[in-house]
């Protein structure tokens, strides 16, 4: 059997009708995993387990309208899929929010706090409904899609990097209090990924092009560089991995702009 064999495995991934979440769904399926695929369009998750039933078999993916912001809705798609596939064994929390660009100063009250709640609370949450399974079968993969930014300053998106590098943090207290009961949780931390929802950063020329520059693969990051990684995590591949978070960056983070040709 593959290392990297998911099949009886059934995945909840949320934000995946678009970007890093749709490459996420679409490559645990390909690796044999039934996967639910969940954002706050029913319509849309819809569009996007349509296309996986139809090239992985019927019943292979079920959509699940979810906003991350309602604890409710949160539990309602552990039940939903609980109802459908009978278990969740790998958990990837990948949907976010980011309401505010530009410097620390100028962000509202209401910003930050709805980035605070979306990026790590909504987190918490999910992970709350789901590990008793897992803890309980002794065995589970949950991986939060952080962010290089958790790793870096920055005067552009500065509530989002905190929220990013509690997401960090969060993955490292679980690995510990999970690990006992063979529950792994990591994070991975992917750079300028070439998404609708980093639009706003690589549709800008000089970002795109200093982004670019300062990475030695010298290309931006695309959602399918990230999903080989949470297959990785969510496999037998990583089953002594935990706690760790998987920088996805064209290697931009060991990069020093100033000493490079």
């Amino acid at each position: 059997m593959s290392l990297f064999d998911l099949t009886g495995r059934v995945a909840v991934i949320t934000g995946s009708s678009r970007g890093i979440g749709r490459a996420i769904a679409e490559r645990l399926a390909e690796q044999g995993a039934k996967v639910v695929v969940s954002s706050r369009s029913e319509e849309s998750s819809w569009a996007v387990a349509d296309a996986i039933n139809a090239a992985r078999g019927a019943d292979t993916a079920l959509a699940v309208r979810a906003n991350i912001s309602s604890k409710q809705d949160l539990a309602q798609l552990v039940e939903r899929t609980r109802a459908v596939f009978g278990r969740i064994d790998i958990l990837v929390c990948n949907a976010a929010t980011n309401v505010h660009f530009g410097p620390m100063s100028a962000i509202s009250d209401e910003q930050f706090r709805k980035i605070l709640d979306n990026n790590i609370l909504s987190n918490h949450w999910l992970i709350q409904l789901v590990a008793p399974e897992m803890v309980a079968r002794r065995d589970g993969a949950i991986t939060i899609v952080s962010s290089i930014g958790g790793m870096q300053g920055t005067t552009l998106i500065g509530a989002y990097n905190i929220s990013k590098a509690a997401d960090m943090q969060l993955a490292r207290n679980l690995a510990l209090e999970l690990g006992p009961h063979n529950v792994r949780v990591n994070c991975v931390a992917p750079g300028l990924i070439r998404t609708d929802f980093a639009r706003a950063l690589w549709e800008n020329p000089s970002i795109a092009q200093a982004a670019t520059q300062a990475t030695p693969l010298r290309r931006l990051g695309e959602p399918d560089d990230v999903a080989g990684a949470v297959v990785f995590l969510s496999s037998p591949a990583a089953q002594y991995v935990t706690g760790q978070s998987i920088v996805i960056d064209g290697g931009g983070i060991i990069a020093s702009p100033a000493l490079s040709a």
